[in-house]
């Protein structure tokens, strides 16, 4: 190869070409119409829960605060990847410019990070409800709230500015195909032509971090929750108490559990084709399901709702 073709491919084309999902299915229209259903049920979804919180006085409370800045999130997480991917399957153009492939990784990552440190935030919330209730009200009064939702975004945010600058400067000087649906670190990092051991080892110290500190809270919190609920002498308090846990539990198995696997798991158990379901599920699927999970078990959410809709009072004048 001459200096001009290999100076022509180092430095030429700039886009990426994002190959996405439907490259692995034999019915590529059927999945985008699938997609295109969670897609409509996570937003509409994570946004009525976020405006039944605001409209409901009784859902002025810290745990529905960080609920609804848990479904902002969550609504952001799949704007950033799903309408792109499915406007390259109708259009049928998948490049992405380095600009706008920067620009989703740094979200991705920010929002992901931020979500980490929430989840913790709203243990730590359920912990001193049901360990500290007479406190409860001085311990998470507004201002602290504000302030630990600050600092989630702040930590999260961090996540966008160290790896995104670093990944998007490595010299691409090969194929420009990513293997994934966007552009996530690992399948950008793949196809650069220099040494990113020491990328790889960072980020995997930094997500070793990010993880283990949200899961530090997460534990001691339940398991001060837990001795706590034993010690109760109401049945009913008890029931109460594990209903309301069992919803952010399942909420943190399902988004932990992904992120393990994504980000901490040796290369050599990686795939392309893992590595795309997994995030699909936790970038798609666990944006529609969160705010099922805090809506039907909840008998406060569901009263919002039905005063939101005027169900109440169309019974009251039957």
């Amino acid at each position: 190869m001459d200096n001009t073709t290999w100076i022509s491919n180092y430095t030429g084309q700039s886009d990426f070409i994002l190959l996405g999902l439907f490259t692995q299915f034999k019915h590529p229209v059927l999945l985008a119409v699938v997609i295109f259903v969670v897609f409509l049920l996570a937003f509409s979804g994570n946004a009525l829960l976020i405006l039944l919180i605001l409209s409901d006085t009784h859902l002025h409370t810290p745990m529905y605060f960080f609920i609804s800045q848990l479904s902002l999130m969550d609504m952001m997480y799949i704007s950033v990847t799903v309408p792109k991917m499915l406007m390259d399957q109708v259009l049928g153009s998948h490049r992405i410019s380095a600009a706008a492939c920067g620009i989703q990784m740094f979200f991705h990552l920010t929002l992901a990070g931020s979500e980490f440190f929430l989840l913790a935030a709203m243990s730590y919330d359920r912990y001193v409800a049901i360990c500290h209730p007479l406190r409860y009200p001085v311990l998470m009064n507004h201002r602290v709230c504000l302030l630990l939702m600050s600092v989630c975004w702040l930590l999260g945010s961090l996540d966008g500015f160290m790896f995104t600058p670093v990944t998007m400067t490595f010299p691409f000087c090969g194929s420009r195909e990513i293997h994934h649906f966007f552009c996530e670190v690992p399948a950008v990092r793949k196809l650069s032509c220099s040494d990113t051991r020491l990328s790889e080892t960072l980020m995997y110290l930094c997500c070793v971090l990010m993880l283990l500190i949200p899961v530090t809270v997460i534990s001691s919190s339940y398991s001060a929750i837990l001795l706590t609920v034993v010690r109760m002498n109401s049945a009913e308090g008890r029931r109460k108490a594990l209903a309301t846990c069992s919803s952010h539990m399942a909420v943190v198995i399902l988004f932990f559990g992904a992120s393990f696997y994504n980000y901490m798991l040796p290369a050599s158990l990686h795939t392309p084709e893992k590595d795309m379901v997994v995030s699909v599920f936790y970038t798609i699927l666990t944006p529609m399901l969160n705010p099922l999970i805090y809506s039907l078990r909840n008998k406060t959410v569901k009263d919002a709702m039905k005063k939101l809709l005027g169900v109440q009072s169309l019974f009251k004048k039957e």
